[in-house]
């Protein structure tokens, strides 16, 4: 799987949830600027796990506790490539 592939995949994802088009999203936009709320954030998170077939190391309960970085888009993506990596 190559990088742009992730990326696009990620945006799309985000954008479905945020109900926006992907051209609407940067990599430095962050998921409140998009509107996601907690729920839209779990949503995501489930649907990024399907795609990639991978397990996002994040508490919605508590997410300042997690190591996944979820501060803006480009973390998301970033974070994402780590775990495909690892995976590998």
């Amino acid at each position: 799987m190559n990088v742009m592939n992730v990326k696009q995949q990620v945006i799309e994802i985000i954008a479905d949830q945020a109900l926006l088009d992907p051209s609407d999203i940067s990599l430095d936009s962050t998921l409140d600027s998009l509107g996601i709320d907690s729920l839209g954030l779990v949503e995501s998170i489930f649907a990024i796990e399907e795609a990639f077939d991978i397990s996002i190391p994040f508490n919605a309960n508590a997410p300042e506790d997690s190591d996944f970085d979820i501060s803006n888009v480009a973390s998301i993506i970033a974070g994402i490539d780590k775990l495909i990596a690892q995976k590998g």
